[in-house]
């Protein structure tokens, strides 16, 4: 068995969620290594979208932030990143937006704006940013978190992006498009089910089905055949270590 990290196994676990012909919203880190893996290997046709306004890009190494100029190249176009909200996002175009938060609860609502007490919080966070409209109007999106009771609580301290709200008001009544549709985290990789509420579908390698119950602050429900989740293949560590993130700026 190929050795690998936490980390390259949710990388390839996300790559996996890809599909060809996608266009996908992309964010530095992870969620950029996962593209641009799946790129190389099943979905050569997925354009890659970032926020500052790279349309269709082909990155030629790591960009280190939204607005690297490496982000241009081979671009299909540049433009405002006002136009890459207003014309691409919120239009309806982009199909995959990664997102990620301090605290995500059963039905995928995320929060990235305070723990506690709005008025009186414990820790302020950065907010939203473009997280809410990646939520809003994407038409799936894939949550990237390590597995921690703290980050999986029952329910959020602020809704910043909206998942399936409460099980019972629907996306659809407030205006909003798709939702959820994975959640990779160290340990597993979790859905929803028809009702909005989060489920177990794959745990990784070495871990129980136990272990992500305790670091999960609900009653998590499981799926009826829940899976060992695809450890990372030789070709895929190959490409993460020496042509994506050779100097492990994210994966170390």
């Amino acid at each position: 068995m190929t050795d690998y990290t936490d980390t390259e196994l949710m990388i390839t676990r996300a790559a996996q969620e890809l599909q060809n012909d996608d266009t996908t919203l992309v964010g530095v880190g992870i969620p950029n290594l996962a593209c641009n893996l799946a790129k190389q290997t099943h979905a050569p046709d997925l354009e890659m979208v970032y926020e500052s306004g790279t349309i269709d890009s082909n990155p030629s190494k790591l960009p280190l932030s939204i607005g690297d100029p490496v982000l241009a190249t081979d671009a299909q176009s540049i433009v405002p990143m006002i136009q890459g909200f207003g014309y691409y996002l919120q239009a309806g175009r982009i199909d995959v937006g990664f997102l990620g938060g301090a605290q995500i609860d059963r039905y995928g609502n995320i929060n990235s704006t305070v723990i506690g007490d709005y008025e009186d919080p414990k820790v302020r966070l950065p907010g939203s940013g473009g997280a809410c409209e990646i939520a809003s109007n994407t038409h799936r999106t894939i949550i990237i978190t390590p597995h921690t009771q703290r980050r999986f609580p029952e329910e959020v301290d602020f809704v910043t992006s909206p998942g399936y709200i409460d099980g019972e008001t629907t996306r659809e009544e407030l205006g909003l498009r798709g939702g959820p549709d994975a959640v990779i985290t160290d340990k597993a990789v979790m859905r929803f089910d028809d009702d909005g509420e989060m489920f177990l579908d794959s745990v990784h390698p070495g871990v129980t089905e136990d272990a992500v119950q305790e670091a999960t602050g609900w009653n998590l429900q499981f799926g009826s055949d829940v899976v060992k989740t695809e450890p990372p293949d030789e070709e895929e560590i190959d490409l993460i270590r020496n042509e994506l993130d050779p100097d492990g700026v994210y994966t170390k």
